[in-house]
C-alpha cells in the first residue's frame, strides 16, 4: 500500500516553527554578550577573484553540439569575506559569468550570510546559504567540478536560509540545523527546507551526511539521507557519496537514489589523476519535474588529470586540466545534462587571486625601494 505524499506535511510545519523559536530564543540571549567585547578588529576586508577559461567539445552519440563546444569562459568569481565585529563576520560570493540586469545579478549571487559567533563553539548565520546537503561532490566548488551527476546539475543549491551550528571543543565535529527556501522554490511561491548536517573529521576519515526534508508542492515534501565519505591514504582519496529520496515512504527505500564516487592520486604536489563515475536513477512513482526525472538510469563515467604549476611550493592558485566523461543509460529529463551516448571534454586555466594581498606585496615593495 502506498504512503500518502502528506505525510511529511504537519511534521514540516512544526519544524519550521520550532526551528524559528530556537533561532529567536539564541539571538536574543546572547547579543548582550556581544556588546561586550572589546578585542580589537582585524581582517575586516578580504577580496579574491578567480577564473576558469576552457576549451569544450560536447557530444551527443558521436555527434558534435555546435553551441555547446569552442571555447568558453566557465566562471569568473569575486569572493569577498571578513570580520565586521569580534563575534560578526560576513562572507559573499559573486558569479558575473552571466550578468545582463539586475535579476541577474541576485540570482547569480551564490552566498551572502552574516555569522554570528556568541561562544567559540557556536555559530548563527542568516542570509543566502548553500542548502546544507551532504556528500563531496555537492560540496565542491563549481569551479573545482569538471563533469557531475544529473542531481549535482539540476539541484538549486543557494537560497535565503538561517542555521545555527555547533562545533566540538576539538573543532572534529560540527552539527548544523537549518531552515531555508526549498531548493524546489518555485519564486512564486515560496516552499521550505529543513537540514540538519554533520561534518567530522577523524583521522583518515572525513564525513559529511545530511538529512533533509524539501518541499516540492503544498503540503508535500522529498525527503534526503545523504552520506558523504572521505577517505585519505597519503596522496589517494577516496570518495564516495551515496544519496537515497524519496516523496513516500516506500519510495524512499532505495527507488530513487544517487551514487557518486571519485578516486584521486596527487604525485609529487603538481599532478593529480582521478577517475569518477555517478548513477542517478528514479522510479516510475517519483514525482515529476524534480531534480532527477522518473524512469531515468544514467550513468556518467570519466576521469582526467590536473596539473599544479606551483604546486612544489603548495600552491594551489594555478591549475590546468583535461577531462573526459562519457554517459549511457536513460535519462527521461529532455533538458537533462547526461544524457545516453553524450560525451564532454573539457581542458582549461583555472587561476585564483588574493587580491588584498598582492596590494599588501606591491606597497612592501614600493617601500623598500
Amino acid at each position: 500500500m502506498k504512503t500518502n505524499r502528506n505525510l511529511f506535511s504537519n511534521f514540516g510545519k512544526v519544524l519550521l516553527m520550532n526551528a524559528l523559536a530556537l533561532f529567536v530564543v539564541l539571538f536574543s540571549t546572547t547579543t548582550a554578550s556581544a556588546q561586550q567585547g572589546t578585542e580589537d578588529v582585524n581582517d575586516i576586508f578580504r577580496l579574491g577573484v578567480e577564473a576558469r577559461f576552457d576549451y569544450i567539445n560536447e557530444a551527443l552519440a558521436g555527434k558534435q553540439i555546435d553551441a555547446a563546444s569552442g571555447f568558453k569562459v566557465r566562471y569568473v568569481n569575486l569572493r569577498m569575506d571578513g570580520q565586521i565585529l569580534p563575534n560578526f563576520t560576513y562572507s559573499w560570493r559573486q558569479r558575473f559569468s552571466k550578468v545582463n540586469s539586475a535579476s541577474d545579478f541576485v540570482n547569480n549571487m551564490d552566498w551572502f550570510h552574516l555569522t554570528y559567533k556568541p561562544i567559540k563553539n557556536l555559530a548563527i548565520s542568516a542570509g543566502k546559504q548553500v542548502v546544507m546537503i551532504g556528500g563531496w561532490e555537492y560540496d565542491r566548488a563549481p569551479i573545482d567540478i569538471y563533469f557531475c551527476s544529473e542531481f549535482w546539475n539540476n539541484v538549486n543549491c543557494f537560497q535565503l536560509g538561517a542555521s545555527v551550528a555547533y562545533t566540538t571543543t576539538e573543532g572534529d565535529d560540527t552539527l548544523t540545523f537549518q531552515v531555508c527556501q526549498s531548493p524546489y522554490d518555485t519564486r512564486e511561491t515560496d516552499y521550505y527546507a529543513y537540514n540538519l548536517y554533520w561534518s567530522g573529521s577523524h583521522g583518515w576519515y572525513t564525513a559529511l551526511h545530511s538529512l533533509n526534508l524539501l518541499q516540492y508542492a503544498p503540503g508535500k515534501y522529498d525527503l534526503y539521507f545523504v552520506l558523504g565519505n572521505q577517505f585519505k591514504f597519503g596522496d589517494a582519496t577516496i570518495q564516495l557519496d551515496l544519496m537515497d529520496r524519496g516523496t513516500t515512504f516506500d519510495e524512499f527505500m532505495f527507488n530513487n537514489f544517487s551514487i557518486m564516487g571519485e578516486v584521486a592520486y596527487l604525485i609529487a604536489d603538481r599532478v593529480n589523476v582521478f577517475a569518477k563515475y555517478t548513477y542517478d536513477t528514479a522510479g516510475e512513482e517519483y514525482a515529476p519535474g524534480l531534480f532527477v526525472y522518473p524512469n531515468t538510469k544514467i550513468s556518467r563515467v570519466g576521469g582526467g588529470v590536473e596539473y599544479y604549476p606551483l604546486g612544489h611550493k603548495g600552491n594551489r592558485d594555478v591549475r590546468l586540466h583535461a577531462a573526459y566523461v562519457y554517459n549511457f543509460g536513460d535519462n527521461t529529463n529532455p533538458a537533462g545534462t547526461a544524457l545516453n551516448k553524450g560525451s564532454f571534454f573539457s581542458a582549461g586555466l583555472t587561476w585564483r587571486i588574493d587580491i588584498m594581498k598582492a596590494a599588501r606585496n606591491i606597497i612592501n615593495k614600493t617601500k623598500k625601494q
